[in-house]
């Protein structure tokens, strides 16, 4: 029952590259991790935790805010599996393990950085937040979840997070029939490409795969989401055509639900060993090849109401926000920098003169200070985005000037009726 085993191994897992073999570095650039990246994870937990046996304690950081892990066993063994943007660790006491115990579930969502990495247990990565480590004989070994921007989340008890839609990769036919017969909802009122990003509807589409999956299909990002979706409740193929020609004309022309299923299999596909700049270069170049509108040269971006860039191609649509200024990615950037990845960090906010905040007398609060939430509603796991100030001259009643509202670029976590990255 030792812990021990071969030369280290990552899959992706968040698209960052997990330890070379040896010395446990790690790459930090990742776009946020969206449906394929949690699968992928899994995959890797899988594959680099088969036939090892975990002993001892869960550590936590003593930096995470996340709940500690109440669990501790002289031998148990690791799996994990995914759906949508959440991923659930299992850790099952071996027959005879000390002490008895029923086994544990966690469920993960990786935020903007999350990742699992395998590493020796005494070359830590850094931003290792949890970690499980293997029991001996043998070397010592730690399953850790890295998340550098301490955005991601786990929860006890492994319970899919309520409201969350079924999974576009793996419950394609269920997603399908949750999405057409809820077109009445107020998510439908909005542009596609904030309906795309509603985890109650589109559980695993991110920012990356919104831009892709509308740029094949070229509709435009600000189109009325129930104009683009209601056309396919009268979709029907002719009773006329075989089985294998209705399959062909499926593959030959997808409607936007089935390219909801079938792009996040495309990434899954590539596989390899995560995408980096500083290890794992192929395989990140394997991703960037297969990108087709996110942050490639002679796409358009806006920002939708909620502050993320939506990459698109000509016309934004009808409702794209008054007064917004579409900017064109130059052909000269056409490799994506490391800022690409980080989600679309928000604008500086302009910050109040020294005036002003001699009159409050009050120290402003940071993103880091606002309360927490996640909204299904929109993909959650941006980074919060300040409000823009009062204007200038305007003051309360009571004539002294309010603390300035910052709120999270996503809705409370209970959005118009429902919630939840």
């Amino acid at each position: 029952m030792g812990g021990q085993r071969g030369p280290l191994s990552s899959v992706p897992a968040g698209r960052t590259a997990g330890p070379k073999a040896g010395d446990g570095r790690a790459v930090s650039w990742s776009p946020m991790p969206e449906g394929p990246e949690l699968h992928l994870a899994s995959h890797f937990v899988n594959e680099a935790c088969r036939g090892l046996v975990f002993g001892g304690a869960v550590e936590k950081s003593s930096v995470s805010r996340n709940p500690e892990v109440p669990f501790e066993s002289s031998a148990y063994h690791i799996s994990a599996s995914a759906r949508g943007k959440e991923l659930r660790l299992t850790l099952s006491p071996l027959p005879g393990a000390q002490p008895p115990q029923e086994p544990l579930a966690l469920i993960f969502r990786f935020g903007m950085s999350g990742s699992f990495q395998l590493a020796p247990g005494d070359a830590l990565p850094p931003h290792a937040h949890l970690r499980f480590y293997t029991a001996p004989p043998g070397p010592r070994f730690a399953l850790c979840f890295v998340d550098i921007r301490r955005f991601g989340r786990w929860d006890l008890g492994g319970k899919w997070q309520l409201g969350r839609g079924p999974c576009v990769l793996l419950e394609y036919e269920q997603f399908r029939e949750n999405v057409l017969q809820n077109l009445a909802d107020k998510a439908f009122d909005r542009p596609i490409c904030e309906a795309l990003l509603d985890q109650r509807f589109f559980n695993g589409i991110g920012n990356y795969l919104r831009a892709e999956i509308l740029y094949r299909l070229k509709i435009p990002p600000f189109e009325k989401a129930r104009t683009v979706l209601e056309a396919l409740q009268q979709r029907r193929p002719s009773p006329e055509l075989t089985l294998s020609q209705k399959i062909r004309a499926k593959l030959q022309n997808p409607d936007l639900l089935e390219l909801c299923h079938s792009v996040p299999k495309e990434v899954i596909q590539l596989g390899g060993k995560g995408y980096g700049l500083e290890s794992g270069e192929e395989d990140f170049a394997a991703f960037r090849a297969w990108l087709q509108c996110y942050g490639m040269p002679g796409m358009s971006s806006l920002r939708d109401r909620h502050g993320r860039t939506i990459w698109f191609q000509g016309d934004p649509g009808p409702l794209a926000p008054k007064g917004g200024k579409s900017r064109k990615k130059k052909s000269k950037e056409a490799q994506l920098h490391p800022e690409d990845g980080m989600e679309d960090p928000p604008p500086q906010s302009k910050a109040p003169s020294r005036t002003r905040k001699a009159q409050r007398n009050l120290p402003e609060k940071t993103a880091s200070q606002q309360p927490e939430g996640t909204s299904l509603q929109q993909d959650p796991e941006a980074s919060t985005v300040p409000e823009k100030g009062r204007r200038k001259g305007r003051q309360a009643t009571s004539g002294r000037h309010r603390p300035r509202k910052i709120k999270a670029d996503t809705p409370s976590l209970v959005p118009e009726g429902t919630s939840a990255s």
